[in-house]
């Protein structure tokens, strides 16, 4: 997710932090970095020089010294950045709320109605989508499928071509649940037929929320949709689509932060549980590597149940922790995203990253699916007392045969879990050096803060 503009922004950060002298020549370098890597993000140019002529005139000025200097400068480029990418605005669900999501032929309407159907549903809400794109062909499939995958109620009317008329015929059985999202149909350009067609039916369904949908790669012409868009249906907040494949994003995002059109959620990858809230200041945080904790908490929140982290958490606090428990940890996981992004969103590892090669990555990736075909030939007894295993080694080798891993895995596995106890348990005992060798090369001190940080917080 704008992976160079974040390169670019914790390099300067570091210039300013480590120089012993801001002179001209360290200035202008870092201004003509920012410049190119903000333009290169497609952040509109005028935003840019304004930006960096503030930065640039600060650094200069001759009455701020020494370390006080370097602070206000990198306060004054946080700032800058917040500015431009607009406030924080986050949606309270009230009674019988409706979302009508709207946006040009593929934005990711369809796509971005699940992600939200499951952020909601995930958090104990009643939900439901009605599909309106009467356009699209297969678009009521598509709904209807991506529906079942998350198993939410969904309405659609194939035969019918008159999306009021669907609205309609619906409308008594959508007033039981406490969200429903509406799918509009989208059009090649911003013209005059779809804007009627939106308008017509947000006079129809009055939805508590106008949600435009746009692509992050959308360039330049991403204010002027913003702004059409708003003057039409008075837009209420902006879904961005395709975080995760662009590094061209700043346009989008900076152009509702000008329209003052507040960016809602962000979508970054194919899976449901692949939405955030948009938080500038978390947001930010992340372009600089000092981690996103409360985005972390937020996915841990929208792949898995309340009650399933309820259970959880009274299981830990009992000092349960069998080999099922780490099962789940990482089936959770895996549903949460990549280790690549775990690492963005942790505090304190976002620069480790920058150590760690994406083979590396991928290697433990495969490494923790492999377990888990482990624990799955695993009896109920090793499951539940897996120290069992080490003290036999005829165990280990039934397992990894039965597994299709090797005995060295199956060993790899008992280690990690003993680690993980151990972990939860408080961090008492907890081996550092040989956690090391399967934990993504992250240095010994920053597990010691992981360990210190998350104690007993694991799954609150």
């Amino acid at each position: 997710m704008l992976e160079k503009l974040s390169n670019v922004l914790k390099r300067t950060t570091d210039k300013i932090a480590n120089a012993v002298f801001l002179d001209k020549n360290l200035v202008d370098q870092i201004i003509k970095d920012l410049q190119r890597a903000l333009i290169e993000a497609d952040v509109n140019v005028s935003l840019v020089l304004q930006i960096t002529k503030k930065i640039k005139q600060s650094a200069l000025d001759e009455r701020i010294e020494g370390l006080e200097k370097k602070e206000h400068i990198i306060k004054l480029l946080n700032e800058e950045l917040l500015a431009l990418l607009g406030e924080k605005r986050e949606i309270e669900l009230q009674k019988n709320n409706t979302f009508m999501l709207v946006g040009l032929y593929g934005s990711g309407k369809t796509t971005s109605s699940i992600k939200i159907a499951q952020y909601y549903a995930k958090r104990g809400h009643k939900v439901a989508s009605i599909g309106l794109d009467v356009h699209r062909p297969a678009a009521s499939e598509q709904l209807e499928q991506l529906g079942k995958k998350i198993n939410i109620s969904i309405f659609t009317n194939k035969k019918e071509k008159n999306p009021e008329k669907i609205y309609k015929s619906f409308k008594k059985d959508l007033e039981k649940y406490d969200l429903v999202l509406v799918d509009t149909a989208g059009r090649d350009a911003l013209d005059k037929d779809l804007i009627d067609e939106i308008k017509s039916l947000n006079e129809l369904i009055k939805p508590s929320e106008v949600l435009l949908v746009m692509p992050a790669d959308i360039g330049q012409s991403a204010k002027n949709q913003a702004q059409k868009f708003k003057e039409a249906l008075n837009i209420t907040g902006v879904i961005i689509t395709r975080m995760d494949s662009t590094a061209k994003a700043g346009g989008a995002l900076t152009a509702c932060a000008e329209v003052k059109a507040p960016v809602i959620f962000i979508g970054t990858g194919e899976k449901p549980s692949d939405l955030e809230t948009f938080d500038p200041e978390s947001f930010l945080a992340r372009l600089l590597g000092i981690g996103d904790l409360k985005t972390l908490m937020e996915k841990i929140h929208s792949v898995i149940d309340k009650k399933q982290i309820e259970l959880q958490q009274a299981r830990l606090e009992q000092g349960k922790f069998t080999m099922d428990d780490m099962y789940e940890q990482i089936k959770n996981m895996e549903k949460i995203g990549s280790f690549d992004k775990l690492l963005d969103l942790i505090p304190g590892l976002g620069k480790a990253k920058e150590k760690i090669s994406a083979e590396e990555l991928e290697s433990q990736q495969n490494k923790t699916k492999r377990w888990l075909y482990v624990i799955q030939s695993m009896t109920k007894k090793e499951k539940e007392d897996p120290e069992i295993i080490e003290k036999q080694t005829s165990r280990i080798s039934r397992i990894a045969k039965g597994s299709g891993t090797t005995t060295r895995e199956v060993r790899e596995l008992v280690t990690q879990y003993k680690l993980l106890r151990n972990l939860i348990k408080g961090g008492k005992d907890v081996d550092i050096n040989k956690m090391q060798k399967g934990n993504l090369g992250i240095s010994q001190k920053q597990l010691r803060k992981l360990a210190k940080k998350f104690k007993g917080k694991i799954f609150h």
